[in-house]
């Protein structure tokens, strides 16, 4: 903006007009809040110039105007006159709530941020994405009407910026904004803006189609009126006494990608008229068809019906190409008012015909729109279609900046961690946040449309199980995957070290000096496995027996007779001699990937107990309490000893039972005692026997066993409880 000599203006007549033009299609329209944000707008913009050096407050007049003419609701009107308060001047959002309510505002804020999104390519996938991401972020159908407004006056006015300025905003037009004007069947618009987009982007080639089509304007004039004339009379002569033949020229950008496909020169374009037929109803545009074809020869395959089968922005029409007067070829589209409306005015034109109606589910016509908005089935106003359209069309997707101005796409709910993966690998691997839009997020923020994305890394981080449940794209999630499986492969190949070690010691052995010498490579390969690594991941991972390992090393002679029935003292014996020397192949729990490791929900071990592992069947480690009944029912040669990691605290849930006389209070204070020990109740259970006493089940978490006998000595101390002790159970779990 600048600040150059205001020219004499007449900003009173300016509103007249746009008043007016409000009130043109609806004639009863309340215009009071189109002149109160007149006045508001006007004394905000006040002292501004544009580059133009007109008074700021024109821009926003011919925005409301150019609303106006597509026929939209008052609140849009308002919106277009309001749209550039937020981001040019000291007003806020805040303010434009109160003064014109929620809806305007949300409008005004959606149409800011849009305005702020900066171009900065125009490859064709990256404009697409922006065109949907644009999309995306406008949670009302009105924001991208007013947007692509404000970008066609800006057009009309662009020769007053700097040529570079030109190019830029032209090119973004030409890329952004005409296509989305189209997307949305809004033909009009998007012809002008493509015109003005040649003209500053393509300046040689525009005013070269300006020369020629000028220097034609007389002789194709005559030429013109001479085919309506034919057209009519045909028409009249079969019956359609309504039908209105108009001949159009076509707009420059659309006759220079015409040369462009077909490799033409100026000279060899001489269908730069086209022609339109409108009629009252869908049989009259068949029948027609029939006439124009009775009379000229159509070219084949250059008819379309596209009433019948739709544009994917809803336009219809009929399209067919004749040989006619002169051996020139003409091309003539025929439709009905409303399709005529549609095509025009697009999305906008919609509900000028739906009034009294309610929307059919089965109107193939506006399949897009379909997928586009989300229908209100009761609207009977027309003026209420705009209010209640939301767009869902890209609204699974979410489409966000990288800090060097590039989008990419994600569906809806991805996360930092889905960006990271989408850039590079090693990325994801190490991410531990992001900034969004320069603010700090944890891994499982939602990204928005719009956002700036910048992922934050540390060297010590590494993927977790849980990411599975933040990331919604299949790249990240199969990176995580891919990660997991591999710390599962060297997690599961140092145990099965460990296993095979513990079994050869028996036959003094060492399993080191066997995969030193080649020995282990040799049963792997006679095992169908590729190498030493996935024979010991097998038996660790307990696809493969140790035994047959065994077997295969040790001549049959020197095999260990087999194991007698297990009842209690040999397996007993082993775990005791353990405990004297110290396994020397203990395994922490905390030092086994947790992937591998779980706890039996059969006797509910908890840190101080002494535990276990027995090597499962393809489900990792299993661990139970010494105690544990079914320990003495299992393979001792799938046994391994494991310890407490002492320096993790992690709570475990404990089942107690306690048996108490059923006084009033007994249950606060026994709820009070567990409390004073810090730990915390899960769930109670409470039950009476016949004998006036009460049972009652308590599932506590605990650190440790040292902790547990803390809150069993406490609740014995109460008066009334009988008995507290611990229940190792299935329920404890």
């Amino acid at each position: 903006m600048k600040n150059a000599p205001l020219p004499p203006s007449e900003p009173l007549a300016t509103l007249e007009i746009l008043i007016s033009l409000a009130k043109a299609q609806y004639p009863d329209r309340d215009v009071s809040l189109i002149e109160k944000a007149y006045q508001f707008s006007d004394q905000l913009h006040q002292g501004q110039r544009r580059s133009s050096g007109e008074s700021y407050i024109q821009h926003p007049v011919e925005v409301a105007k150019i609303l106006a003419e597509l026929k939209l609701d008052t609140t849009t009107i308002v919106t277009g006159l309001l749209h550039d308060t937020v981001e040019d001047t000291h007003a806020t959002l805040e303010e434009i709530i109160n003064q014109f309510g929620s809806e305007i505002g949300n409008l005004v804020d959606g149409v800011t941020k849009i305005s702020k999104i900066s171009f900065q390519t125009s490859e064709e996938k990256q404009a697409e994405n922006f065109r949907k991401m644009i999309l995306a972020m406008a949670q009302d159908i009105r924001v991208i009407l007013v947007k692509l407004a404000d970008r066609l006056h800006n057009m009309r006015t662009l020769q007053y910026l700097k040529p570079e300025k030109q190019v830029r905003i032209a090119q973004e037009t030409l890329d952004i904004y005409a296509p989305l004007a189209n997307r949305l069947g809004l033909s009009a618009i998007k012809r002008e803006l493509e015109d003005l987009s040649l003209r500053f982007t393509r300046p040689e080639i525009y005013y070269k189609l300006v020369t020629h089509v000028s220097k034609k304007v007389q002789e194709r004039e005559q030429y013109t009126q001479d085919v309506q004339a034919l057209i009519e009379a045909a028409l009249k002569e079969h019956g359609y006494q309504n039908a209105r033949v108009t001949g159009r020229p076509k707009h420059f950008y659309s006759i220079h990608k015409k040369m462009e496909r077909r490799n033409l020169s100026y000279d060899q374009i001489y269908d730069i008229t086209g022609f339109r037929i409108i009629v009252s109803s869908v049989e009259e545009c068949y029948g027609i068809l029939g006439v124009i074809h009775s009379i000229w020869t159509p070219v084949p395959g250059r008819f379309k019906d596209y009433i019948a089968i739709p544009k994917a922005n809803f336009y219809q029409s009929l399209h067919t190409t004749v040989i006619g007067p002169d051996g020139d070829k003409l091309e003539i589209q025929i439709r009905t008012q409303e399709m005529h409306d549609m095509a025009e005015r697009g999305i906008a034109a919609h509900w000028a015909y739906k009034e009294g109606k309610t929307l059919s589910k089965t109107d193939e016509r506006f399949t897009w729109l379909n997928r586009l908005v989300e229908w209100n089935r009761d609207l009977t106003e027309p003026n209420e279609f705009l209010e209640t359209v939301k767009l869902d069309l890209f609204s699974e997707d979410v489409y966000v900046f990288t800090p060097q101005g590039k989008v990419l796409e994600f569906p809806k709910g991805a996360t930092p961690l889905d960006f990271a993966y989408a850039i590079h690998t090693e990325l994801g691997n190490k991410c531990i946040g992001a900034k969004v839009n320069n603010r700090m997020v944890p891994l499982k923020h939602r990204l928005k449309s719009g956002d700036t994305v910048e992922v934050l890394t540390s060297p010590s981080q590494q993927p977790h199980k849980d990411w599975l449940k933040l990331v919604k794209t299949s790249r990240a999630r199969n990176k995580i995957r891919a990660f997991i499986k591999s710390e599962e492969h060297e997690t599961s190949k140092a145990l099965g070290e460990v296993i095979l070690d513990k079994e050869l010691k028996r036959e003094d052995l060492r399993a080191k000096k066997l995969i030193q010498d080649g020995t282990l490579d040799k049963i792997a390969k006679e095992l169908s496995l590729r190498s030493t690594e996935d024979l010991l991941s097998s038996i660790g991972y307990g696809k493969v027996s140790v035994k047959k390992v065994v077997n295969k090393l040790v001549p049959k002679e020197r095999e260990a007779p087999p194991a007698k029935e297990l009842s209690t003292s040999p397996l007993q014996k082993m775990f005791d001699e353990a405990q004297k020397k110290g396994s020397p192949h203990s395994v922490k729990v905390r030092g086994v990937d947790e992937l591998l490791v779980r706890f039996a929900r059969c006797c509910a071990p908890v840190p101080g107990d002494p535990v276990v592992g027995f090597i499962t069947r393809g489900r990792g480690i299993s661990v139970h309490s010494r105690k544990c009944p079914k320990v003495f029912q299992t393979d001792p040669n799938r046994l391994v000893e494991i310890e407490w990691d002492t320096s993790a605290k992690e709570a475990r849930k404990v089942k107690i039972r306690v048996v108490c006389s059923d006084r009033p209070g007994l249950l606060a204070d026994m709820s009070n005692a567990i409390k004073e020990q810090n730990v915390n109740i899960t769930r109670a259970q409470i039950g009476t026997t016949k004998d006036q006493k009460a049972v009652c089940h308590f599932v506590i978490e605990i650190d440790d066993t040292s902790a547990l006998r803390k809150v069993l000595s406490r609740l014995e101390a109460i008066p009334g409880v009988i008995v507290a002790e611990r229940v190792q159970r299935k329920e404890a779990d």
